[in-house]
């Protein structure tokens, strides 16, 4: 992490701290243009590490409002399931009927924003899910973290 987090010095960024392990990094930032930031970050990890990282970025005040979405309201957190929220930086398509089902009966798609996707996963046979949603309703470049884990990474951020 300590590489990651001088990588993005690198870049001007300041205030930069990661959360664990987990490739999250937190830092602050005078640019307003988050298209142009996320390329220029892609492009400097591309170069300096040889190989892609697609980055989505967030600010605390989305993460806050995803989490207080309560997207999995009312639905029982047991041993074989996982909340899993995904981050996407295209657009998720908000007119879906919900809940999607995966093609194995795995996850469930129970909310969405513009660009994030809160998912049910179904533990089986002590096995992750393996199942895909129907193309198109989520775009296909995505990074998922687990709900609880983001109500951390939001903790963490704030500091």
């Amino acid at each position: 992490m300590e590489q990651l987090r001088s990588l993005f010095m690198e870049l001007g960024l300041s205030n930069v701290r990661s959360y664990i392990n987990s490739g999250n990094i937190f830092f602050d930032t005078e640019s307003a243009d988050r298209e142009k930031l996320t390329m220029a970050i892609e492009q400097h990890l591309s170069r300096a590490l040889g190989y892609k990282v697609p980055t989505f970025l967030r600010t605390i005040h989305e993460l806050q409002a995803a989490i207080s979405q309560d997207p999995f309201h009312g639905i029982e957190l047991t041993n074989q399931t996982r909340f899993c929220v995904i981050f996407t930086n295209r657009p998720i398509d908000n007119t879906v009927v919900l809940p999607q089902h995966s093609s194995k009966n795995d996850m469930d798609l129970v909310a969405v924003n513009p660009r994030e996707a809160f998912v049910v996963w179904h533990i089986i046979n002590g096995r992750p899910p393996s199942g895909k949603f129907a193309e198109g309703i989520i775009p296909p470049e995505n990074t998922s973290r687990f709900y609880h884990t983001l109500v951390k990474i939001l903790q963490a951020a704030k500091v």
